[in-house]
């Protein structure tokens, strides 16, 4: 394991480059044609323009209804997560835990907890959402250290965070992602997939805060492809996550296979249905948001979901807390972005 270790960090600590300043708010040379038509969100029901904090307080209670309706209500109680290590590893500059926590009555889940040696205090906690690939948590751990790129909590560990890293429930063992959602609506039978996801990023929420070593009022989340599709919810829907960070995930709801059952389901496609994800971002406001694109899930069809939701940073608090990057290099997670990513959180979650 420590020389699975020592190929993520390299034989020795790398210099610190000094990154360039990126402008998270270019747009594309050349606007996207294929990019949907997004409805404005500063206006009111009567379609009146939204000019004031608590106006827009007013919409967003009403989108985030709405939104649940979509999902499925949520539990009105939280169990003990009954936390269970079930591993050790000590590295250099990291511990690594194999950990186990109850996300509902009965219900377990597992992932890493990954933390740096020799800091001292209270440290900011990110989770990181795994990609769809068959290790899950072990892959952004880097107990899987086949894809470098991809451990993103090593980079972060590094980085001086506290990471949890938690493993999605379709990649639960003795099923598959259809079985892993018919077994989950059987307990919630008005819960999308993407129900279960949201309620398990609660719940890692409720991990961090739960680690003696970790400041609360310093938690983020990121995640790449399936796991950027977690951030977005998790994020819009748990105020504790300060800043979340969305890889390739296909931010529009036709981008990518949102219509799963084990996301959104076939609602999404249905006559009449009116939504978009330019709300869930908007719902993050003021809280940070920064869109990782490729031109594979995300591109410059995706600039509209960020320039949208730019009047609604501006109103409730700093458009410098939502911006994207198209680094133009596919459905990977690459250094350029690695680094944007890292300074990014840094900026909004450390002192």
């Amino acid at each position: 394991m420590i020389a699975l270790w020592w190929v993520l960090l390299g034989c020795a600590a790398p210099a610190q480059v000094a990154v360039p300043v990126v402008d998270l708010h270019r747009r594309p040379a050349v606007p996207a044609t294929n990019a949907p038509a997004l409805a404005p969100l500063l206006l009111d029901a009567k379609t009146n323009a939204i000019t004031t904090t608590n106006a827009w307080v007013a919409k967003r209670d009403a989108l985030r209804r709405e939104w649940t309706v979509i999902l499925g209500e949520f539990p009105k109680q939280k169990p003990p997560l009954r936390i269970q290590v079930l591993d050790t590893e000590d590295f250099p500059e990291m511990t690594r835990q194999h950990v186990k926590y109850q996300v509902e009555d009965g219900v377990f889940t597992d992932g890493y907890l990954l933390q740096p040696r020799g800091r001292q205090g209270r440290r900011p906690g990110v989770v990181v959402f795994h990609q769809t690939v068959k290790t899950h948590a072990q892959q952004a751990a880097g107990v899987d250290a086949s894809n470098p790129e991809m451990a993103i909590g090593v980079h972060l560990v590094k980085r001086g965070y506290v990471v949890l890293a938690p493993r999605c429930f379709i990649f639960d063992d003795g099923t598959n992602y259809l079985g892993n959602v018919t077994l989950m609506q059987k307990r919630h039978p008005s819960w999308t997939g993407m129900a279960r996801m949201t309620w398990d990023a609660v719940r890692a929420a409720d991990f961090l805060d739960a680690q003696p070593g970790v400041d609360k009022s310093r938690l983020g989340c990121i995640g790449h492809s399936l796991g950027a599709k977690e951030v977005l919810y998790a994020a819009a829907f748990d105020e504790r996550y300060k800043a979340a960070v969305f890889s390739e995930g296909g931010i529009g709801l036709r981008y990518s296979n949102w219509d799963a059952p084990w996301y959104l389901g076939p609602q999404i496609r249905a006559s009449g249905f009116e939504r978009e994800h330019h709300e869930l971002i908007a719902l993050i406001a003021p809280r940070a948001f920064l869109l990782l694109a490729g031109e594979s899930a995300d591109g410059d069809r995706s600039w509209p979901f960020v320039e949208s939701a730019l009047p609604v940073f501006a109103l409730t608090g700093d458009t410098k807390n939502v911006g994207w990057l198209n680094h133009r290099a596919g459905h990977r997670y690459p250094p350029n972005a690695q680094d944007v990513a890292g300074e990014f959180l840094d900026r909004i979650l450390k002192p």
